[in-house]
């Protein structure tokens, strides 16, 4: 990987030294440049007149490796420095993608159009944005020439000035990428336009700036580099607040450690970030078209328009219930079930459109092709079981026909924890910044599909009345719809049944494969009992990886608006990665964690999750204690103890007219909640049951604080609140995870017996 990233970085810095700030070369010029880079992959010398160039672009890579000058002097005396200073000629970087995509992706409300919504954009993040610069598979060559001659249209010579070396990373929805000087305008705009001439309505935005050599080394220098703020200047002003809250990472304390993580190549992306944002925002660019005024399609009020009620509908379709659609919503449409698998589209034949798709592979194809692997045939064989043909979900309704009970669905937003600390203190080179990229959508894309294996299964649906299918004839499908992917994003719908389970097996599956690389491992630490409330007397797991994931869970009713459903799941997250974060800064906690919420009617909320909570569900009682009738976000490991505690209160059979009960009697303060769920317990029958609710409800979770007090708080948890100007006046939270356990109950499957484990590890069987 190592001689690959070099052989990558030091062409992709030859290429633009010799192309140089020209916006056309002549055909001996091309020649020599493919000359170069075909010398270099292999290894081979390459012809005297150029080797000039190739050895700037080597001493520039062996720079990455040295340590950072405490003075400007020793920056201005160092001979290869120096020469790469001196080297006029400036290099372009090119950062740029979708933006606003939930804007984009839920503007439908119904499952096919937001899958091929999703589609499209993965469609132009991963192939058309890589095909600009050479690299593509074989598969997708209809596309790519559709694509070359696109952009042979729209901008004349910038396919030859790029090649796949120029690549940083592309993945998750973003592009960094170097680039031949002259170029990085042409770049840009292409980028941007890419994404309006295929979607006609996403957002998208792009940015990109020249930079000298020394700079990817060593940051933005200052004209004259005398005139740098270097080390010494910063050593003795770094009281400033302005300089603090540049420099400073919470993590470091060595001042020269804190300099030497800004002072990098990740200095000029910081810079193409916020310039990106300033872009976005709608401000002037140089030399580029405005972007103050985003894709708009007028209407008028006496004008058909399409579902999302946004755009004058341009066609009349059955599918079979009619449906207007606007040319935008008719791509996401078509997208859509050419990325399901669906042969028929005679109805956009039939509007004459010019307009092509290609072929979309779907989230669910990748899948299919990861789990069919010959390294993952027990998965495949967990999985699929004795079923072979296997369709693609068409709607909610299918999905939550698979869940126990059925018409609920989950929606899963997941996304990565300490990124951008990670990023700050480690990524210093372009080649840092590929290997990271593609590590962190490998372990997304990997943990995703093996979660879904272990836990899911295809299901066996019979269309009824209201099924969308023509055919009512029994079809298998998969239960389950991926929407995204992208980077260290992640969202899905899945049976709401299975949903915890799958968001703990994302999140210990991620950490676990970036672990294995030994590139994201943390120091060997024990582990911090403070950071969770779940206590069996077996010892925790310590965190063992410096990323992890943290996830927002979303049980709803399959009729809950999609729109809605996402701003919700949303909420969740944040308040999962806000947990993480006190966690962290706590208790050195690396690892997950997952805020959930089951709503069983769309009135449940009517504001947001974060009022509901401390409006509803928090009490104050005589201003002593605080009574907290939730106990959710949670750990990774505290939500697999809140799984095991839910199924040890369905195997002891505890009414659940009762579990309501003691709902109800939550609000009312903790000595009655306590007093009636001693009563209730102690009523069970069956004593082992009754032993099993003590071990892995009461004893894991509600033991006093206190080591000197043998009572039980059960359903309390007792949280000591420090007070930072009074530690003697410390006051007690008390918080409880029954209302999560009254939630999950229906949702949770008897527990097996000993003698069937081997029908339940199994695939299932096809029922003839």
């Amino acid at each position: 990987m190592t001689n690959d990233s070099r052989t990558r970085i030091i062409t992709a810095i030859a290429w633009c030294l010799t192309w140089g700030e020209k916006h056309n070369l002549n055909q001996d010029e091309l020649s020599t440049l493919h000359q170069i880079r075909q010398a270099l992959q292999k290894g081979q010398d390459v012809p005297e007149s150029i080797k000039s160039v190739v050895k700037q672009a080597q001493r520039l890579y062996n720079t990455f490796e040295d340590l950072t000058p405490k003075t400007v002097n020793e920056l201005k005396e160092k001979d290869d420095y120096l020469k790469l200073w001196e080297d006029k000629t400036r290099i372009g970087l090119v950062y740029g993608g979708a933006t606003k995509i939930k804007q984009y992706v839920f503007e439908a409300a119904k499952l096919p159009d937001i899958r091929g919504a999703s589609a499209l954009l993965d469609r132009i993040n991963l192939v058309d944005l890589r095909a600009f610069f050479g690299d593509y598979n074989e598969q997708d060559s209809s596309l790519v020439e559709n694509i070359k001659r696109w952009l042979d249209t729209n901008f004349p010579n910038l396919r030859k000035a790029l090649i796949p070396e120029l690549i940083i990373y592309s993945t998750g929805g973003s592009i960094l990428a170097f680039c031949p000087a002259a170029f990085v305008d042409d770049l840009a705009n292409a980028i941007e336009k890419r994404y309006t001439h295929e979607t006609l309505t996403a957002n998208s935005c792009a940015v990109g700036d020249t930079f000298k050599l020394l700079e990817f080394r060593f940051g933005l220098l200052q004209d004259k580099i005398e005139d740098t703020f270097w080390f010494d200047k910063y050593e003795k002003n770094q009281d400033n607040p302005i300089i603090r809250a540049y420099f400073d990472q919470s993590e470091v304390n060595d001042p020269f450690e804190r300099f030497q993580n800004r002072k990098n190549f990740n200095e000029l992306v910081g810079k193409l970030a916020n310039q990106f944002t300033q872009r976005r925002n709608g401000n002037h660019t140089p030399n580029r078209p405005s972007r103050c005024y985003p894709p708009i399609f007028e209407t008028h009020p006496y004008v058909q328009r399409d579902e999302s009620d946004r755009r004058s509908a341009i066609m009349k379709v059955e599918f079979p219930n009619s449906r207007f659609l606007s040319e935008p919503l008719a791509r996401k449409r078509l997208v859509g079930e050419i990325a399901k698998r669906e042969s028929s589209r005679a109805w956009y034949d039939d509007a004459k459109l010019e307009w092509e798709p290609f072929d979309i592979p779907s989230w669910v194809n990748k899948f299919e092709k990861f789990i069919n692997k010959k390294d993952n045939q027990q998965l495949a064989n967990l999985y699929y079981g004795a079923v072979n043909k296997v369709e693609e979900a068409r709607s909610l309704r299918e999905i939550a026909s698979a869940s126990t009970p059925s018409g609920f669905v989950a929606y899963i937003y997941a996304d990565g924890n300490n990124m951008g600390g990670y990023i700050r203190q480690k990524i210093k080179t372009p080649q840092d910044y590929r290997l990271f990229s593609e590590d962190i959508f490998t372990a997304t894309e990997k943990s995703v599909y093996k979660a879904l294996a272990q836990y899911l299964h295809p299901y066996q649906y019979t269309p009824d009345a209201k099924s969308s299918r023509t055919n009512k004839e029994p079809v298998w499908i998969h239960p389950f719809e991926i929407i995204t992917i992208g980077g260290d994003d992640v969202l899905l719908v899945v049976p709401a049944n299975k949903a915890l389970e799958i968001s703990k097996a994302i999140g210990d599956e991620f950490e676990d494969i970036l672990w294995r690389t030994d590139r994201y491992s943390l120091q060997q630490t024990t582990p911090n009992l403070l950071a969770h409330r779940y206590t069996t007397g077996n010892i925790p797991p310590a965190s063992k990886c410096l990323l992890s994931m943290s996830t927002g869970v979303l049980i709803t009713a399959q009729d809950t608006p999609i729109y809605y459903a996402d701003k919700l799941v949303s909420q969740l997250l944040k308040s999962a990665k806000k947990y993480a974060k006190e966690l962290k800064k706590d208790h050195k906690y690396y690892g997950g964690t997952v805020d959930f919420l089951v709503m069983k009617a769309v009135t449940m909320i009517s504001s947001n999750i974060k009022e509901f909570r401390e409006q509803g569900l928090i009490k104050n009682k005589d201003g002593q204690s605080k009574l907290k009738l939730y106990a959710s976000p949670y750990t990774l490991y505290e939500l697999g103890g809140l799984l095991e505690t839910a199924k040890a209160f369905k195997k002891a059979e505890f009414p659940r007219s009762q579990l309501y009960q003691i709902r109800s009697l939550l609000e009312r303060g903790k000595r009655t909640a306590i007093l009636n769920y001693r009563y209730f317990r102690i009523r069970l029958t069956n004593e082992a049951a009754k032993q099993e609710l003590k071990k892995q409800f009461e004893s894991a979770w509600c033991q006093p604080k206190e080591s000197s007090n043998n009572g039980n708080l059960a359903p309390w948890m007792s949280l000591q609140e420090t007070n930072s100007q009074d530690a003697n006046n410390s006051k007690m939270t008390y918080e409880t995870i029954w209302r999560e356990l009254v939630d999950l109950y229906p949702f949770i499957a008897e527990a097996a017996d000993s003698t069937d484990e081997s029908i339940q590890s199994t695939a299932p069987e096809v029922r003839q």
